[in-house]
C-alpha cells in the first residue's frame, strides 16, 4: 500500500514549539497550498493542510521557518479522532512529516541553508542539529557550500563523444 504526500505551500502562522510529556519536541501548523488552475476573472484559490513534525524536525521547523515562510513537506497522511473540550467528537486528517525542506527562499533574519533537507539529524558548522539542544545561528562563512551545477557550466565544460558503433547500449 501506499501513503505518500508532498506539498510545497506558504506557512499561515508562526510554528510553535510544544513538548509532550516524555519531553518529545512537537509542532503542528498549517500551510496554504495554490491551486494551478485559476478560472478567468477569479483570484487564485488556494488549499489549507495541517502538518505536524515530530523530535528534530519540530525544532527545524520552529526554528527556521515563520508566518508566509515557502515550505516543502513530504509525509504521510494520519486520521484520528478526539474529544474536544465541549465534549464533541471530532476527526481531523493531517500530514505526518517525514521531512521538511527549504525551497529555495532565503530569509534575512532565520540564517537558512538554501535548498537543504531536513529528517534527521545533521550538522553544519561543527553545530548538531539532532537531540534536545539549543539552536545558535551558524555564521554564514560555516555553511557549506552547495555543490555544483551543470546549469552554472558551460559547453567548454563538456567533451564531444566519438561517432563510432561501438557504443555499450
Amino acid at each position: 500500500m501506499l501513503n505518500r504526500v508532498i506539498l510545497m505551500g506558504r506557512l499561515v502562522s508562526d510554528p510553535e514549539l510544544k513538548t509532550t510529556g516524555t519531553g518529545i519536541s512537537v509542532t503542528s501548523f498549517r500551510i496554504a497550498v495554490d491551486r494551478s488552475y485559476v478560472k478567468s476573472g477569479e483570484e487564485r484559490k488556494a488549499d489549507f493542510f495541517d502538518i505536524v513534525c515530530w523530535r528534530n524536525s519540530a525544532e527545524f521547523v520552529c526554528r527556521y521557518f515563520g508566518k508566509g515562510s515557502m515550505i516543502a513537506v513530504d509525509g504521510q497522511l494520519q486520521s484520528r479522532t478526539y474529544q474536544a473540550k465541549d465534549g464533541t467528537n471530532r476527526y481531523v486528517v493531517e500530514v505526518v512529516a517525514d521531512s521538511v525542506s527549504f525551497t529555495g527562499e532565503r530569509r534575512e533574519n532565520a540564517g537558512g541553508y538554501g535548498n537543504q533537507s531536513y529528517g534527521g539529524s545533521q550538522s553544519y558548522g561543527g553545530q548538531s542539529y539532532g537531540g534536545n539542544q539549543s539552536y545558535q545561528a551558524v555564521p554564514q562563512a560555516q555553511i557549506p557550500d552547495a555543490p555544483a551545477s551543470y546549469q552554472s557550466g558551460s559547453n567548454a565544460d563538456f567533451q564531444d563523444m566519438p561517432l563510432d558503433d561501438d557504443l555499450p547500449f
